[in-house]
């Protein structure tokens, strides 16, 4: 195969992405909600992350609420809103974790969606409450190791309103990493692209319980 057959290879098999696209100008949104234990053992303890600190319990966090196109996502999007500030910033420690990861996914996410900072903040709040996240899998003991597909069932088991095709869980390192849920621009829920649609299938993935 020739060189430029193989480059073209590459490019097509991408996932499609945009940086500076107009804001307000996309489809459907991902709601992103990340396994605190999964991201401390894979980065945040190295950062020395208080999110990682025992006794936070933090399960599910707000990774964030991400514009979409039907075919891949834009991102640092220029917008006349102004910067997010460190109060709207630090009010959203709760269910993200930290301040930074607010400020940054207002940046690169936020700012594609036209919205204020604080109207931003405030949907993706409505958004992540909007959604059970499993009791059970909080009250986890000891690490386990299962099909990634168990995580998912039991988000559809406490949400009735979601079936397969609108969510999809992702595995990092050999770990459950993420459960991403496909919302409409109104926050209802919606099947998720193919690009996003792209499930896990370890069938023993690690699953630590919270610290």
């Amino acid at each position: 195969m020739t060189r430029w057959l193989v480059a073209l290879v590459f490019v097509l098999a991408s996932p499609a992405w945009a940086e500076g696209e107009r804001a307000g100008d996309f489809d459907y949104y991902v709601l992103a909600l990340s396994w605190t234990p999964t991201w401390c053992a894979i980065e945040g303890d190295d950062r020395n992350s208080p999110q990682c600190d025992p006794g936070q319990g933090y399960g599910f966090t707000l990774h964030g609420l991400w514009p979409q196109y039907e075919d891949g996502w834009p991102s640092f999007c220029p917008t006349a809103e102004r910067p997010a500030s460190r109060g709207e910033t630090g009010a959203m420690v709760d269910i993200m974790g930290s301040s930074g990861l607010a400020w940054h996914q207002w940046r690169k996410h936020g700012s594609c969606t036209g919205l204020s900072a604080q109207e931003y903040f405030r949907l993706s709040r409505l958004a992540y409450e909007g959604v059970t996240r499993p009791d059970l899998l909080r009250r986890l003991e000891r690490p386990v190791r299962l099909p990634a597909e168990v995580i998912e069932e039991a988000f559809l088991e406490e949400n009735p309103a979601l079936t397969d095709d609108m969510l999809t869980v992702t595995c990092r390192d050999g770990r459950v990493q993420e459960v991403r849920i496909c919302l409409t621009r109104d926050l209802e829920p919606r099947d998720c692209a193919p690009d996003v649609a792209r499930d896990c299938t370890l069938r023993e993935a690690l699953f630590e319980p919270m610290r």
